[in-house]
């Protein structure tokens, strides 16, 4: 998995016994890490600041999920768009959550989107990467309705919920495969 937050996503697909066998994150403070580390996974910390460039930082990551035979990259509140390199050496096999119903509200300010434009729905996406902002294909969603005196905060917990549910079953359904 790579993480930058929280981590409750991770926590999500560890409370169903999900074969996480490492946890890569940009923020070496990101209290994802500490989940991973609570629960003997190893992890590793790739700062953009410690590379040339991007595309140098996400070989070494690439290098190192796939030292720990990482087969399926899971994005979980990982705040950083991934190079085509890192993408080539997982094909089809970059997972990502996101609080809209893709297409619908690409990007990081999805929920205060989603609020300012006064939709009556919101929901969760997993979808597949691609070398676009939230573009990839779709693999699963879920509605979530926008509630009356709903703030950001308010509407990402109900999204949390659904995602929390929805992750797991997707991640379970590709190592399946």
């Amino acid at each position: 998995m790579l993480v930058s937050g929280e981590g409750t996503n991770l926590q999500a697909l560890l409370d169903e016994a999900l074969p996480v066998v490492a946890v890569a994150s940009n923020k070496p403070g990101a209290r994802a890490l500490e989940r991973a580390r609570a629960a003997g996974v190893p992890t590793a910390v790739f700062e953009l600041a410690d590379y040339p460039d991007r595309a140098a930082r996400d070989t070494a990551m690439a290098d190192w999920l796939e030292e720990r035979g990482v087969r399926l990259v899971v994005l979980a509140g990982y705040m950083h768009l991934l190079t085509p390199p890192f993408l080539a050496r997982f094909p089809d096999a970059v997972v990502n959550v996101h609080p809209s119903l893709l297409p619908a509200f690409p990007g990081a300010h999805a929920i205060e989107e989603q609020l300012a434009a006064g939709v009556a729905e919101s929901g969760a996406t997993v979808h597949l990467v691609d070398e676009g902002i939230d573009s990839g294909p779709v693999l699963a969603q879920e509605r979530v309705p926008v509630l009356p005196g709903d703030t950001a905060e308010t509407l990402h917990e109900r999204i949390k919920a659904v995602e929390h549910r929805l992750l797991p079953k997707v991640v379970r359904e590709l190592c399946a495969r």
